[in-house]
C-alpha cells in the first residue's frame, strides 16, 4: 500500500512543499533539468520520507516529465537542440532505466543510494561549470556508454539523469551550454517516462491524483517560469546555494538513517 494524505491532514507542510517543488522547478528548468534530485529532497525532508521508495520515484518521473518538456519545448524552439548529439546517450539509457525503474529496491540500500544521489547533485550545482571554449562531439559509442550507465542508476533512484550528464557534457567539452540543457531536458524526459513504464510493468506504480494534481500545478508553474526565463546573476547563485543545502540535508538525513 502507498502512502495517502489528505489536505486536510497535513495542509501546513503541503504549502511548504509545493513552495519548495515550486523553487527546484524555477532554478532546473533553467539549465534543462527536470528536478528529479530535488524533488526527492524536498520530499524526503517531510512526513514523506518513510515513504516506500517506489512511492517517492513515481511522484520524482511524473513531475519531470512535465518540467523536462516545458525545459525542452524552449530550447528546442530556439534552435539549440541537435539530434545527432541526443541521439546516442538515449540508445542505451531508455532500456536500462526501464530496468532500473523495474527493480524494487528498497530501505538501507536505497536510502544509501538516494543519499549518496543527492550529495553528488548538491556537488555539481555548487560547483557547476555552463561555459564551453571549444565543442567537440562525443564519439557515438562513448555517448552510448555514459547514456547507458546514467540510464541505470536513475531508473534504481528515481531521477531523471540531467544533474549527472550535463556535467559529462559540459566538462568533456562535447557541447555548449544551451545544447546541453536541450539535451538533458530531452534526456531527462525519455528516462523519466521509461521508470515510469518499468516500475508500472512490476506493479510498483499508485499515484494519487490528490497529490499529483497540485505538486503538479507547483513544478508546472516553476518551471515554465524557469525555462522560459532562466536565472539571472545574484538571485540565482543565492537559489543555488539554498537549493544545495537542501539538498545535502536530505542525503545527510537519508545517510543518518543507516546508522
Amino acid at each position: 500500500m502507498f502512502f495517502l494524505c489528505g489536505w486536510s491532514v497535513f495542509s501546513g507542510e503541503m504549502w511548504l512543499i509545493l513552495a519548495g517543488l515550486f523553487v527546484v522547478a524555477a532554478l532546473y528548468s533553467s539549465v534543462g533539468h527536470g528536478g528529479g534530485s530535488g524533488y526527492l529532497a524536498i520530499l524526503s525532508l517531510t512526513s514523506y520520507a518513510t515513504v516506500e521508495s517506489a512511492w517517492l520515484k513515481q511522484y520524482a518521473w511524473s513531475l519531470n516529465l512535465i518540467v523536462a518538456a516545458l525545459a525542452f519545448w524552449h530550447y528546442h524552439r530556439q534552435g539549440h537542440h541537435d539530434w545527432g548529439l541526443t541521439l546516442p546517450f538515449l540508445v542505451a539509457s531508455v532500456p536500462l532505466a526501464a530496468a532500473g525503474g523495474y527493480m524494487s529496491i528498497e530501505g538501507a540500500v536505497y536510502d544509501l543510494l538516494l543519499g549518496l544521489a543527492l550529495l553528488i547533485a548538491a556537488w555539481r550545482l555548487l560547483v557547476g561549470k555552463w561555459d564551453v571554449e571549444e565543442v567537440r562531439p562525443p564519439e557515438p559509442s562513448k555517448a552510448v556508454l555514459v547514456g547507458g550507465g546514467i540510464g541505470l542508476a536513475s531508473g534504481v533512484v528515481g531521477i531523471g539523469g540531467g544533474i549527472f550528464l550535463s556535467p559529462v557534457i559540459m566538462l568533456s567539452g562535447w557541447a555548449s551550454a544551451k545544447q546541453t540543457a536541450a539535451t538533458a531536458a530531452l534526456f531527462i524526459w525519455m528516462n523519466s517516462l521509461a521508470g515510469l513504464l518499468g516500475a508500472g510493468a512490476s506493479g510498483q506504480i499508485g499515484l494519487d491524483l490528490g497529490l499529483l494534481v497540485p505538486f503538479g500545478a507547483a513544478v508546472l508553474l516553476g518551471g515554465g517560469i524557469g525555462s522560459r526565463f532562466g536565472a539571472d546573476g545574484a538571485p540565482q547563485n543565492t537559489v543555488r546555494k539554498i537549493l544545495v543545502l537542501v539538498l545535502v540535508l536530505a542525503a545527510v538525513k537519508r545517510l543518518l538513517e543507516l546508522i
